[in-house]
């Protein structure tokens, strides 16, 4: 890649040190600062004793597996972007890991370009969203600021996860017309496979009840196509908006 992210730390986590060890040094090469941790508990320990950019964390660990340390890490930092690597293919453990919020899901084996690939359009999607100026939406009764991923109404604010706000910020910027399913994902996901598809579907679900307290908003399903973002007007139109 020809764009440089200087200065980023990595915290790595994975149990098995030839592969730990292998990618550390492959990251170290690229200019990325890493972190290798053998287990979750001492990835957890690391994380609260210095700053990283982005985690990578492998989801069969001892002493604390990566699900429960990506909920940990959560909990304490809602914005660092995480990735999982991991052997496991079931369908179910992938969506769990994106339920927590992860950016994305490696299934080994994979190339360690491919690793640098991804940590690289994470960075890009985050630095993009950093260098725009703040942009605010008006979502029927709902206000939506897109930089500091808040959605207000009422008085009563909500703090959006990133792929939430992402999400909703391509949905408001096409509200009552079609978003594009491959569109959303290859712009938020990057790769808009299977697993990628039923993660936004679990944000979608998620954004569904973030605005359901306003009943002039609605994110339909447009079948085989999309979602379209549907906000009726003061005359409530709704139908027409939905047909068109």
């Amino acid at each position: 890649m020809d764009e440089k992210f200087e200065d980023v730390k990595i915290l790595l986590c994975e149990d098995d040190e030839n592969l730990g060890m292998l990618l550390r040094e492959y990251l170290e090469a690229k200019g990325y600062k890493a972190e290798l941790c053998i287990d979750g508990e001492a990835g957890y320990k690391a994380f609260k004793e210095d700053k990283f950019d982005l985690c990578i964390l492998d989801v069969m660990m001892p002493k604390m597996d990566g699900f429960t340390l990506a909920t940990k890490i959560r909990e304490s930092n809602s914005e660092i972007p995480f990735m999982f690597l991991t052997a496991k293919t079931l369908k179910d453990d992938v969506l769990e890991g994106f339920k927590i919020g992860a950016d994305d899901y490696i299934t080994k084996p994979f190339s360690m370009e491919e690793v640098v690939f991804r940590i690289e359009a994470i960075l890009r999607r985050i630095r993009g969203k950093k260098n725009k100026e703040t942009t605010i939406h008006q979502i029927g009764s709902f206000t939506f600021d897109t930089q500091k991923q808040i959605l207000s109404r009422n008085g009563e604010q909500t703090k959006l996860t990133t792929k939430e706000a992402e999400l909703l910020t391509l949905l408001s910027s096409k509200a009552n017309e079609l978003l594009q399913r491959d569109y959303a994902l290859k712009t938020i996901w990057i790769d808009d496979n299977y697993f990628n598809a039923r993660s936004m579907d679990v944000y979608i679900t998620k954004l569904r009840k973030h605005l359901k307290a306003d009943s002039s908003v609605e994110i339909l399903n447009v079948h085989g196509k999309g979602y379209k973002l549907v906000i009726s007007n003061p005359e409530g139109n709704k139908e027409e908006t939905e047909n068109n």
